[in-house]
């Protein structure tokens, strides 16, 4: 049996070890520190934004960015279906109420027209949404243009989640930058990691102020502890932030990696019938942070689980895309609006080994088990 072949496992150097180093030999091992104050000023500076809270996951980033905009119990959040639990449960957490939206074709993310007729059922039946939570699956960039148009339309604000999109970015303006917040993960099997971790993104400094206030239990200025706020222990540690910025020195080139995984796939598997890929729009630049396929079982008779249950005998791990969070049990009774398109991805798609680690004997196992299922 061969080595685990893993989905997208982490991957560390030598310039992370030196950043850690220097946080021991400091002694700045508590939360905070000159690593998450340089990891902030690093992170703003590549995605373009003015100000950066560093936080102890892509959760609590838009757990924060709900309570700065204002949502309550009993509020209605507008959220992308076809995503990870992770955007959606912060508005549980709020005491507010998700309303989904499908995904289109083109991107899988969310669908600007089903946005437009959510918003306008929502404002006829006298509810106004307070916020939007578009994602950009996989590092595919969402219509964040359309998606912008409708929401300021409306004049509601967007909170955009680009936890997997790191990298990413439309006509050279980087993913997680157009909304009013923006979501990051650094989570162990994202693009970079922090071990464990996320940021908060935005251009109104104010905002951020608040997030970073927020997010170390809302202390009072006073010399003992006071606090008239509730406050959240979701402040990253100067030990993770020190990871983070090797991990952001080397971004471009795990990116460059991620990209030429999905090159590789495109090409192993380009002559098999059934397999298809999500190509680019126009402008639009994909970190490809996960290789994924659709793979339709009319052609060959063959579905994504064949090929997934398959490569799992050959101790190469993938898996299905996203299960819509309308067809979750604990979103069962929540609202909403669409064709059914992100059903039919989470049918037929599935995930591949994409880690910037991997060899090429890895991808190669992995392109001939696919093969290997698909023409027997």
């Amino acid at each position: 049996m061969n080595n685990k072949i893993w989905l997208s496992s982490p991957h560390i150097g030598e310039k992370e070890k030196e950043y850690v180093q220097q946080a021991f030999d400091t002694n700045w091992i508590a939360p905070l520190g000159p690593h998450v104050d340089g990891f902030e000023k690093e992170l703003a500076a590549y995605t373009s934004v003015k100000e950066v809270a560093a936080l102890s996951s892509g959760t609590a980033a838009i757990h924060l960015a709900l309570i700065i905009l204002g949502v309550k119990a009993g509020d209605e959040v507008i959220c992308q279906s076809f995503t990870f639990s992770a955007s959606a449960n912060p508005i549980i957490y709020q005491g507010a109420i998700p309303v989904f939206v499908d995904s289109e074709p083109d991107t899988w993310n969310m669908n600007p027209e089903f946005l437009r007729l959510a918003i306008e059922d929502r404002l006829s039946k006298g509810k106004r949404p307070k916020a939007i939570i578009p994602v950009h699956l996989y590092g595919m960039p969402s219509k964040m243009l359309e998606i912008l148009a409708v929401a300021n339309e409306f004049s509601i604000p967007v909170i955009e989640d680009a936890a997997e999109a790191l990298g990413s970015s439309i006509d050279k303006k980087p993913c997680g930058s157009f909304g009013q917040l923006g979501v990051l993960s650094f989570n162990g099997n994202k693009i970079i990691t922090t071990s464990g971790g996320g940021a908060l993104i935005s251009d109104n400094e104010d905002q951020i102020k608040m997030a970073r206030f927020l997010a170390t239990q809302a202390r009072d200025p006073a010399p003992h502890y006071q606090h008239s706020t509730v406050g959240y222990n979701y402040r990253m540690s100067n030990v993770c932030a020190a990871i983070g910025r090797g991990q952001l020195e080397v971004l471009p080139l795990r990116v460059q990696k991620r990209r030429a995984n999905f090159s590789f796939y495109e090409n192993a598997l380009k002559k098999v019938e059934g397999i298809s890929f999500l190509t680019e729009p126009d402008t639009y630049f994909s970190n490809r942070w996960l290789t994924t396929i659709l793979v339709d079982s009319t052609i060959t008779g063959k579905s994504r689980e064949d090929i997934r249950l398959y490569l799992e005998k050959q101790n190469i791990e993938s898996r299905p895309l996203w299960k819509p969070m309308h067809l979750q049990p604990v979103f069962k009774d929540c609202l909403f609006y669409g064709d059914g398109v992100s059903e039919k991805l989470f049918d037929n798609g599935l995930c591949l080994p994409s880690g910037s680690n991997l060899s090429d004997e890895d991808l190669n196992l992995a392109a001939d088990s696919i093969k290997q299922v698909m023409i027997n």
